[in-house]
């Protein structure tokens, strides 16, 4: 007779975050159902209600893993670049990334639709930590407020491109790669401007 393992509260919690991340880049947003994540990891509706309180919880925790997630990727990118080893590109398309094939657009966008007002919160707060902790202690106010304007411009363009990218680009016949190259150009010159050095 075969028993379930037994997880600790944050295993379970992990594990159904994972199998969540799954679903949603597999199926889509509408997907991420407590009932399928539950089935997926073989643990009860009841399990999952406990740990997320209900659907909108659970795609909340998993917008807030998929921001972390994304936004560590991107800050060791950043770091590899300002030590001469990464690209600004490399953080260009570890964004668009996060928003286009690992889900992350399609589910703020699902959310959002949803009713869950609050949807863009866990992205916008690791977003925003991500920034604050990159940015160097000596880093002067205009600097500061430059790093906060490309961040922004970045993550736009890549949840922009995520939803919309495809057929806006077909219809006016341009290559689906020129926002990158443009976010890109705009992490260089940045990158340029408080470095003093071609990245």
């Amino acid at each position: 007779m075969s028993t379930k393992k037994r997880w600790s509260p944050e295993e379970s919690r992990a594990a159904a975050l994972e199998a969540a991340r799954a679903l949603l880049i597999e199926a889509g947003p509408q997907a991420v159902t407590l009932k399928a994540v539950a089935s997926r990891i073989g643990r009860t509706h009841a399990n999952l209600l406990h740990h997320f309180g209900s659907a909108a919880g659970l795609q909340k925790a998993l917008a807030a893993h998929l921001a972390q997630t994304v936004c560590d990727t991107i800050a060791d990118a950043v770091r590899a670049t300002r030590a001469g080893i990464g690209s600004p590109r490399e953080v260009v398309d570890l964004t668009f990334d996060a928003m286009g094939k690992e889900g992350g657009g399609a589910l703020a966008s699902w959310m959002l639709a949803s009713g869950n007002e609050d949807a863009l919160d866990p992205i916008i707060g690791a977003v925003h930590k991500l920034v604050h902790d990159l940015a160097p202690e000596e880093m002067d106010h205009a600097n500061e407020m430059a790093m906060h304007e490309n961040t922004f411009t970045l993550v736009l363009l890549a949840l922009g491109d995520a939803l919309v990218g495809e057929p806006l680009a077909e219809s006016l016949s341009v290559k689906r790669s020129v926002a990158r190259e443009r976010a890109e150009e705009m992490l260089i010159a940045a990158f340029i401007k408080t470095y003093g050095q071609n990245a």
